[in-house]
């Protein structure tokens, strides 16, 4: 894995573990941003280790669903989370009265925990 690859992921864990604090903080709206960030830092590791980056949160996700879903690298439900997570992100960061559960932001949390993992695992397991 390269060096800008892992420090993404270091970024990605980082966001997970603020995710976190704030679910415990009952700042539920802000842990989505959080969330959303931890997952998308993640993915971002992934273009890193092959060198490539994109300005668009949309192009991100969309080279992400391209290379790695339909690829079959990782399950569908990855496309699931990074997408949901980016609808949900900019409703709490955008929208007005967006109420937000503690389910909703745990929900988010577990989420991104696990794509965080998965990409960690992905990438440690390429060769240097």
């Amino acid at each position: 894995m390269n060096e800008y690859a892992k420090y993404r992921l270091e970024l990605a864990a980082e966001r997970v573990s603020a995710t976190k604090a704030m679910i415990d903080m009952g700042a539920y709206r802000d842990s989505i941003n959080r969330s959303y960030y931890a997952i998308f830092t993640a993915a971002r590791a992934l273009l890193a280790e092959r060198n490539i980056d994109f300005k668009k949160h949309s192009a991100v996700i969309g080279y992400f669903r391209r290379e790695y879903i339909k690829t079959n690298v990782f399950d569908k439900k990855f496309s699931d989370y990074i997408g949901e997570a980016f609808r949900f992100r900019n409703d709490c960061d955008y929208g007005d009265f967006v109420i937000v559960s503690r389910a909703e932001a745990e929900e988010q949390y577990q989420h991104a925990v696990k794509f965080v993992e998965t990409v960690k695992e992905y990438l440690s397991g390429q060769a240097e």
